[in-house]
């Protein structure tokens, strides 16, 4: 598979493991990814997801070595591409926050899933790009979406058009990572730890707003109200004003 799982407390971590390939992905990972997430959703244990690469790169992308048998036809290519469709939109559509912590290569495919996630961090050696238009392949709708809604349809078109690597300081002033940091492994460790603090209804019920207004949505609806008044009447509300009241850090309980 070279899809390793593991967990340490509250954290689950994701590492694609072909090191010796830059991590490329292939069929088999890319059909795994969904299992992982919904197994991360599924313990109330898990409150986030960590995924990163073994070695110094994060995923030279999908392994181009299985399309000439897996993708040679057209059925072919859409059941491969059922799976890369299926890795995306599983991660994309967490309600646990997911971290991407990158460093060296993040190209194509690799890219495209850290994209899918909530929030992504670079060491200063990650290298970005997407480059279906040096392979003659034509990038797929919900993750072009994801692309243009999280750095615009200029930096997305010189993305996609153009097939160019960019550098980690270049990723962070487009906004395609949210930092860059030269002590990767420790910044990512403090802030999965805040994560991990926080009021997982807060943060699943905003992560579900979000993903609406992603998709789409321009208004509140009942699923946005029974969202809200139920973090209203949730234990974690009742302790978080007490906590804030009383100066001392909140111990939450929501799972």
């Amino acid at each position: 598979m070279t899809l390793e799982f593991t967990r340490d407390g509250e954290v689950a971590t994701l590492v694609f493991a072909r090191p010796e390939k830059k991590n490329a992905i292939s069929h088999e990972m890319w059909s795994g990814i969904p299992d992982v997430v919904a197994r991360v959703e599924s313990d109330p244990d898990l409150k986030v997801l960590l995924i990163t690469g073994a070695g110094g790169d994060f995923s030279a992308g999908a392994d181009i070595g299985e399309f000439r048998t897996l993708r040679s036809t057209g059925d072919g290519a859409a059941t491969y591409d059922k799976a890369v469709e299926g890795a995306v939109t599983a991660l994309s559509g967490m309600r646990k926050p997911s971290v991407a912590m990158i460093r060296g290569t993040c190209i194509g495919g690799g890219c495209q899933l850290s994209v899918a996630c909530d929030f992504r961090f670079a060491a200063p050696d990650a290298r970005f790009g997407i480059t279906p238009a040096k392979l003659g392949i034509v990038y797929d709708f919900l993750s072009t979406k994801q692309l243009v809604s999280l750095i615009g349809p200029a930096h997305a078109r010189y993305f996609l058009l153009s097939g160019q690597l960019i550098d980690a300081a270049r990723a962070r002033e487009i906004g395609l990572v949210n930092d860059v940091f030269g002590a990767l492994e420790d910044e990512v460790s403090s802030f999965v730890a805040t994560l991990c603090s926080r009021s997982q209804a807060s943060i699943r019920g905003m992560n579900r707003i979000i993903e609406k207004i992603l998709a789409g949505q321009t208004n509140s609806d009942s699923e946005v109200d029974t969202i809200r008044s139920a973090a209203v009447h949730g234990e974690d509300y009742a302790e978080g004003v007490a906590a804030f009241l009383e100066r001392r850090p909140p111990s939450f309980t929501y799972r």
